[in-house]
């Protein structure tokens, strides 16, 4: 070492003289996986406001990435032509549909808040649709008078349920409505957010590799692989059927005469979601329609939706369900709900996607550990044929 090199380690820097270091403290790696996961938790921090559309634009970019590769070798590789189309396709046939039912479902809603305010101020007698069901329609009756009929009744219910008064749940509806703007807002920066990610996804997907092979070098290679195929068929299986269903039932409702049928088939879309809530929904509109006088359109309705639900389970979802992972009732339920409560209305479809996520990698884990017992329960046979082998 040099005179000049050895008063360079000696000059003083920003913070003070440096000595040369023999041992680090924290080893590298770890030191790199702890910066990483700081600063992830500082980004979540900050940007909140902003991850659930991000998340969102993550999860449709992840489920139609085969589609946009496709539209990009269509386009000549030129990516920001390929996103820009893709992100029209986006607004034409996903963003508007949703829009234009959740105007038309606020002021649905409205209606029926209005009816109960009017019913718990006043009172009102059980239906004649509803004392005239055979064998329960007198007990429903008797409990229409008991918890929703008489005056402040359902004020009391909700009250029991929700933990807020009705006047309190109106207001708050009202209020919703008024949120449109904020709304609008949050599906600009997701299809924002989308764009960059179909434009520079590659890139991006070729440095959360080199990263995670950093982080999990044994297990990255796996859930790589699960994680996207896990996304893709939880949002092609359960969501793009969910509201196929909705919009097809949606629309048998309209033509059966059913009332409200915007907020009927948005209903029957979420229950779609989760296993058999979709032949439950079309199955109670039935039941008012026949009970309420329109017998032929009832069972019209019933014979309707129970040919294109089986259509739907026997042909087109095993078709798209094609992905490692299949959610059981309850991990559905939990993300459904889980997401609703904390994303809103995003966590209909974000929520069974993270559950999906979560299952697909702790059967990947358990997997591994099967494997490996399986190994360690082999070596002893190994070795005794080994030694046999030896001493013949």
């Amino acid at each position: 070492m040099g005179v000049f090199e050895r008063q360079k380690q000696r000059e003083p820097r920003w913070l003070g003289p440096t000595a040369p270091s023999r041992m680090a403290l924290i080893p590298s790696i770890s030191a790199a996986r702890w910066l990483l996961i700081l600063i992830a938790a500082a980004g979540i921090y900050f940007f909140y406001g902003f991850l659930i559309p991000v998340l969102a634009a993550a999860v449709i970019g992840f489920a139609t990435w085969p589609l946009y590769s496709d539209l990009v070798r269509r386009t000549g590789g030129n990516t920001t032509l390929a996103a820009s189309i893709a992100i029209a396709f986006i607004v034409t046939f996903l963003v508007l549909p949703i829009v234009l039912s959740a105007v038309y479902m606020s002021g649905e809603v409205r209606i029926w808040f209005g009816w109960a305010v009017h019913v718990n101020r006043d009172g009102a007698p059980p239906p004649e649709w509803i004392l005239a069901l055979p064998v329960i329609g007198s007990w429903l009756g008797e409990q229409w008078t008991q918890y929703i009929g008489s005056p402040g009744s359902i004020g009391e219910l909700a009250q029991l349920v929700s933990g807020a008064h009705i006047g309190n749940i109106y207001r708050a509806v009202l209020a919703a409505g008024g949120g449109a703007f904020h709304v609008i807002l949050t599906l600009l920066f997701m299809l924002i957010a989308l764009f960059f990610i179909y434009r520079d996804g590659s890139r991006f997907v070729g440095q959360v590799d080199l990263l995670g092979e950093r982080i999990l070098p044994n297990r990255w290679e796996r859930i790589s692989r699960v994680v996207p195929a896990t996304i893709s068929s939880t949002v092609m299986g359960m969501t793009l059927i969910a509201i196929g269903e909705g919009v097809i039932l949606g629309l048998a409702y309209w033509i059966a005469g059913a009332p409200s049928p915007v907020t009927l088939g948005v209903l029957t879309g979420i229950m779609a979601l989760i296993p058999g809530g979709a032949p439950l929904s079309m199955s109670l509109v039935s039941i008012y329609l026949i009970a309420s006088g329109s017998l032929w359109a009832g069972i019209a309705l019933f014979v309707w939706g129970t040919v294109e639900l089986f259509i739907v389970d026997k042909t087109l979802r095993p078709k798209l369900v094609g992905g490692p992972i299949k959610l059981p009732f309850l991990p559905t339920f939990f993300g459904l709900v889980g997401g609703v409560k904390t994303m809103g209305f995003l966590g209909l479809f974000i929520g069974p996607v993270l559950m999906a996520i979560i299952v697909a990698i702790w059967r990947e884990w358990i997997r591994e550990a099967e494997l490996t017992e399986e190994q360690h329960a082999q070596e002893p046979e190994l070795q005794l044929k080994i030694r046999d082998s030896s001493e013949g």
